[in-house]
């Protein structure tokens, strides 16, 4: 591929929460992609919070995100006798923790004009906080 064709596209996604849970943003990113002139690339979604990441998932059954959930909460409770840093209240610390576990970034290949997901994967924000927040995403395209 030569460097002369590549072509970089940017944009913000905002992800409105209701509090803790995977949400799914697939759609907006296939969309968005699919607008592209990009028959392959790279595509990079990064969030910018520190208390919410990103993740690759299924997405057909939703039992698997009860679960990751479940699993989550376990691992990295809610429980201020176990952390120095409560001012934020006692989800603050865990969801540090839980970011700190995932991922702040994901690179999904772009083929044939778009992401290359496999058939059960969906792209989903892990909102780690309890109350509603305003999330935002940085997408970026680079490709030919």
């Amino acid at each position: 591929m030569s460097h002369s064709g590549l072509k970089q596209f940017v944009r913000q996604l905002e992800i409105e929460t209701r509090g803790k849970g995977l949400y799914e943003i697939t759609r907006p990113v296939l969309e968005w992609v699919a607008g592209l002139e990009i028959e392959t690339g790279l595509l990079t979604v990064y969030i910018r919070h520190t208390s919410a990441s990103l993740t690759i998932q299924e997405n057909a059954d939703p039992d698997v995100l009860h679960d990751i959930e479940t699993f989550f909460a376990r691992l990295a409770p809610e429980d201020d006798r176990l952390y120095r840093h409560t001012m934020e209240g006692p989800d603050d610390m865990p969801a540090h923790i839980r970011s700190a576990l995932t991922q702040t970034h994901l690179a999904v290949p772009v083929l044939d004009g778009a992401p290359a997901l496999g058939t059960w994967q969906g792209i989903f924000l892990f909102e780690h906080r309890s109350r509603p927040h305003r999330r935002m995403a940085v997408l970026h395209v680079t490709g030919a």
